[in-house]
């Protein structure tokens, strides 16, 4: 499966909208960098006439981070939604004033905790000392003080300004992503008001407030729980990542850890804004129907005002220490039987990346090696998928795969090394690897039809090392040969360098099965009816889909972004998983069954 797919960030993907994952060979933007260094890059175009699709992108994500503050990258990103010093209240000079003692008791709580809450959980009195079911009487005290100054705060905040003056505009689809390696931030918006975008976003990086700090930090908290805590698998994968990467910082997961979520203060976010977020670490991308005369001077005069406040950046010292033997790791879980195992392959960009794409799709689909052997041929599994993921300082290879009725895991994981050792001795035939290469030239033939699609593809890209990488990859992939594929497979897949997950059911485990009904109570009241009908056009497309390894391949993508889903979508992305689950248990069994979801 490519990179690109892996890093798509959409409410698109969640819903399970068809995107194109590729683009035409020819993405010339125009280039240009304003004196503070921040860098722009123009697309126009009007097939989608009077649209625009403008953001920014950070070369920032969880990898920049350390033990202690790990999951500020995306902390951050929920705080750059409240405003700025003067977008989000009706009184810029009063809610200093609040934000200024709001800091103060922060601070003095944090050195109360540190000073005592530890030794009381040292000594075995309390579990977490910043848990507020563990509080003192002076941290109690201390807390409602935060809480009245809260209260008064909030008589002058102005909740979601900041969205709402888009889309009192037009504007739509505004969001953003925190993933390992980048930050983006987005939205769509009529041509007309190209300056409107350039004046919040400028002043969104100039001035952000961070309001609302300790509300939105337990709603991360929160964020977290949903995501891990209460996925079936979640917590045993975040504690599998963390062994596979050992010393590199992808081993903590981007929303970060339920400690340091707890712990770090607004200076520690104020640092790491001013040290990631300065413009000559930024590009801004703009695709749709504009002038780019006109669009050069508004982020002349717009951007152009942002100040470095710190030296830039140095370039980030990470190396992926290698695995040196077998690791292996297994969990209960309320779930279905599965197994993983997982190698290192390359980061974005390598020479090699090419050749493991090719390997992931002649693995995978209905007519790919693992569907005919482990599914067709042997009958052992019900679903079985490969996919590649190139990051930008490392990537990972994986096969994973679930049983069919009684078959043990090991079973499984011994038909992947015959597969495994079938690329390393025997040559892919021409025919074979051919059909896969036209299948991923018809996807660049195909290209890209919307804005917001080439603006992902753009800025991703570019943040992971160039967007030139848009028209140089798909020569890579005709250029892979069968004797490459055979020189990696030896090269990549060894015995004493792979990680092995198996996950069993828990004994007595039942299955809770989400309805149409939770998704509807899940969403925001303004999304509803935009999101409801999206989900149950999809689940009824489902009941036409034949290709279980095709919908298996679309699961993996899903896992892999779901870190990136907004926490209003948490519940929507779990109940399309678990419908995409069910109809692949019934292709897999023979079943004709159209049932739709939600009337379970």
């Amino acid at each position: 499966m490519r990179a690109l797919r892996k890093a798509a960030i959409s409410v698109a993907a969640i819903l399970m909208i068809p995107a194109s994952t590729s683009i035409a060979q020819n993405v010339q933007p125009i280039e240009y960098t304003l004196d503070n260094g921040m860098k722009f890059l123009l697309m126009p175009r009007d097939e989608q006439p009077n649209v625009i699709t403008a953001g920014w992108i950070a070369n920032v994500g969880s990898v920049n981070e350390r033990p202690g503050i790990t999951g500020v990258s995306h902390f951050l990103e929920h705080l750059l939604f409240k405003g700025t010093d003067t977008v989000g209240t009706s009184d810029a000079e009063q809610d200093q004033v609040f934000r200024d003692q709001l800091t103060a008791v922060r601070k003095n709580m944090r050195a109360y905790t540190l000073d005592v809450q530890y030794q009381r959980m040292y000594r075995g009195e309390i579990e977490n000392p910043w848990d507020p079911a563990n509080d003192t009487d002076e941290l109690r005290e201390m807390r409602s003080e935060m809480t009245r100054l809260q209260d008064e705060q909030s008589q002058i905040t102005i909740k979601n300004e900041f969205d709402s003056l888009y889309t009192g505009n037009g504007g739509s689809g505004m969001n953003a992503g925190t993933s390992q390696d980048f930050t983006v931030f987005y939205i769509n918006v009529p041509s007309n008001k190209l300056e409107l975008w350039a004046w919040m976003e400028s002043d969104r990086l100039i001035s952000p407030s961070l309001r609302e700090l300790d509300a939105e930090r337990f709603v991360v908290i929160e964020e977290r729980r949903q995501r891990l805590e209460a996925t079936a698998t979640g917590k045993l994968g975040e504690q599998f990542d963390s062994m596979f990467w050992v010393a590199s910082p992808y081993n903590w997961p981007v929303i970060g850890w339920m400690s340091d979520l707890m712990s770090y203060t607004e200076g520690d976010i104020r640092e790491y804004f001013e040290t990631y977020y300065q413009p000559a670490n930024l590009t801004g991308v703009i695709v749709g129907d504009f002038d780019p005369a006109d669009a050069k001077q508004l982020v002349e005069s717009y951007f152009g005002r942002i100040p470095n406040r710190r030296p830039k950046a140095a370039p980030l010292a990470t190396y992926s220490v290698p695995l040196l033997g077998e690791i292996r790791f297994s969990g209960e879980c309320d779930c279905q039987n599965q197994v993983e195992v997982r190698y290192r392959s390359v980061p974005f960009g390598h020479p090699d990346e090419a050749v493991f794409d090719v390997m992931a799709d002649l693995l995978n689909g209905r007519t790919g090696r693992l569907y005919k052997s482990l599914v067709e041929d042997q009958g052992i599994a019900t679903g079985a998928n490969a996919s590649n993921r190139a990051q930008h300082y490392a990537g990972s290879f994986s096969f994973s795969a679930r049983p069919k009725g009684n078959v043990e895991l090991a079973e499984l994981e011994a038909a992947w090394y015959e597969q495994l050792e079938l690329l390393k001795t025997e040559l892919v035939s021409d025919r074979e690897l051919q059909k896969v290469k036209n299948g991923q030239a018809a996807d660049t033939f195909r290209g890209l039809q919307d804005n917001s699609s080439l603006f992902f593809q753009i800025s991703i890209t570019e943040a992971y090392g160039g967007y030139e990488y848009l028209n140089e990859h798909p020569t890579r992939i005709a250029a892979v040969t069968a004797e490459d594929i055979m020189r990696v497979a030896n090269e990549y897949f060894s015995a004493d360098a792979r990680a092995v997950a198996s996950y069993t059911r828990r004994g007595g485990a039942e299955e809770v099965l989400l309805t149409i009904d939770d998704v509807r109570d899940s969403l925001p009241e303004d999304m509803v009816e935009m999101v409801v009908p999206q989900l149950e056009m999809q689940i009824t497309a489902l009941a036409s889909e034949t290709d279980a390894s095709g919908l298996q391949a679309q699961l993996d993508e899903m896992e892999a972004q779901q870190g990136m889903v907004p926490p209003q979508f948490q519940t929507a992305m779990k109940f399309v998983k678990q419908q995409i689950e069910k109809r692949i248990s019934e292709i897999e069994s023979g079943s004709d069954s159209a049932e739709q979801g939600g009337d379970e």
